[in-house]
């Protein structure tokens, strides 16, 4: 009877175990296509699946299709896995990809992906499990957009309207865990799925714990009530003791964003290539990385993340050189009488930023540059500044994708209201390559044409990039099998376990 009991404790142990995370804000809808806030993405991404994903090191490979073949440079063939079912057991079919695609292009559908898909041509089912795709043209990221999780088409064909759909309170995926209930401003239960395509995850639940307050998560994960959670350097380097760090494993890689100093070269004092240049010689970035992070970062030299295949490592870091950077403004026309003056814009709520701007201005005046600083609320900033284009210079941030897209920044064309080419940037070259890029699928050639942008847009200087923070998780020990990669921690964590 002991030994019966004993077992039945230990069964139950294993039955319930729990991986604790957090969550600072709550989704809004989960649906891989609507999923536009960060606490959407996050919990959208457990419960869906797209046709291909990224693997541990970055490289695009299979999720729900089980291969794919150009058979010419514009048509793409993917056979879809013959054992996925949806999490109400309905089978996955060649109709899911079609309606999900459909709904993607649907005008009456808002969403912030339909921009990835307007080189598809047609999009048709062979047979149940085959489906064709036809583009416009041979397109470098005709795989990577198929990462979107996919949509039931048995559960939502009849759906009036996607947006308000109930659906998108209580989805229904192909993902590795299933939603138990969703509550707005509440807690949020995942079960493991037990019908899984790719085998039933060793964690059976995943709480995501609703804590508005990055304080109160951090309090939290000190308490040991979060199995995950992130740190700042400030957090990292002075408020975690040694049993702390006895309980979890640190973990540290670069972050995929970058920060820069945006310089409007419609401006008149920016079209003189030597006052960028000399800017960029008077900062000291290693500086800013020490400083702000503790040296928790990395120096940024281009627009493009390194490790990828865009990343140019040719392009050296640009050093603090004072004298140069004198050198080049009396070049330009500027001295000690007449000191070049500009004003940065930036915005509140991001302390880091802010402090950011306040080394520039003091390492800029060691060159006898006058750097003046405004900070400004967010929507102000961007409603009033960022978006009329009523700066000299700006400092902000931008995402570093897997799969760099350059045409949204760097292209002449993307100089106009909505687009992102802020600061007015125009290079034909640059143009031409990014061009020439769209249409290449070989990765090789792509990785050439993406190296060779990095380096004149590093040239340039139309921005002043300038750190690349890291990403700093702490992981509970009693959590195995966890494989730190490139692409983070996530990767294999439908075999992670947890050590009672």
């Amino acid at each position: 009877m002991k030994f019966l009991l004993i077992n039945l404790i230990f069964f139950i142990s294993l039955s319930a175990s729990t991986l604790t995370l957090s969550m600072s804000s709550s989704p809004s809808r989960l649906n891989p296509i609507l999923s536009n806030d960060s606490a959407s993405s996050e919990i959208s991404d457990w419960l869906f699946n797209g046709l291909f994903k990224y693997d541990k090191d970055g490289n695009v490979t299979l999720e729900l299709a089980s291969s794919y073949e150009f058979i010419s440079p514009t048509k793409l063939i993917v056979k879809l896995k013959d054992n996925v079912l949806w999490h109400d057991k309905v089978k996955l079919s060649s109709k899911d990809v079609i309606f999900t695609y459909e709904q993607i292009i649907n005008p009456k559908v808002f969403n912030s992906i339909k921009s990835n898909f307007q080189e598809i041509e047609s999009v048709k089912a062979i047979d149940d499990s085959t489906v064709e795709i036809v583009y416009k043209k041979p397109y470098f990221k005709a795989l990577e957009v198929w990462m979107v999780g996919l949509l039931p088409y048995h559960i939502l064909k009849d759906e009036e309207n996607l947006m308000t759909s109930s659906f998108n309170k209580n989805p229904i995926g192909t993902g590795s865990y299933k939603l138990k209930e969703f509550k707005v401003g509440q807690d949020i239960e995942l079960i493991a799925n037990e019908d899984y395509f790719d085998g039933k995850p060793e964690i059976d639940k995943i709480l995501y714990k609703f804590l508005p307050d990055l304080s109160t998560s951090f309090l939290y994960l000190k308490e040991k009530k979060l199995d995950i959670g992130t740190l700042d350097p400030i957090q990292v380097d002075r408020q975690i003791d040694d049993s702390f760090k006895k309980e979890y494993t640190i973990i540290q890689k670069p972050a995929f964003t970058y920060s820069y100093l945006g310089l409007n070269l419609k401006d008149e004092k920016f079209k003189d290539k030597r006052v960028r240049q000399a800017l960029s010689l008077a900062i000291n970035r290693q500086e800013l990385v020490d400083i702000l992070f503790f040296g928790y970062g990395q120096v940024c030299n281009g627009p493009f993340m390194p490790n990828s295949y865009a990343y140019n490592n040719e392009v050296n870091p640009i050093l603090q050189d004072i004298q140069k950077a004198k050198e080049l403004l009396k070049e330009a026309g500027y001295d000690e009488k007449n000191p070049f003056t500009f004003e940065v814009v930036t915005n509140t709520g991001n302390d880091i930023r802010v402090n950011a701007a306040q080394i520039l201005q003091y390492q800029l005046q060691k060159a006898g540059v006058n750097m003046k600083i405004r900070v400004m609320e967010w929507q102000a900033f961007l409603n009033t500044v960022v978006h009329p284009r009523k700066f000299e210079a700006i400092l902000l941030g931008w995402s570093m994708p897997l799969t760099p897209d350059a045409y949204p920044i760097w292209h002449s064309s993307s100089d106009k209201l909505g687009g992102f080419n802020l600061v007015g940037y125009k290079n034909d070259k640059v143009d031409e390559l990014i061009e020439q890029g769209i249409s290449t699928i070989d990765k090789d050639e792509l990785s050439t044409i993406y190296k060779e942008v990095f380096k004149l847009i590093s040239d340039d200087l139309p921005y002043l990039f300038l750190y690349i923070p890291d990403g700093i998780t702490a992981i509970n020990k009693k959590i195995k099998n966890v494989e730190p990669a490139f692409i983070g921690i996530m990767h294999n964590q439908k075999d992670w376990q947890i050590e009672e």
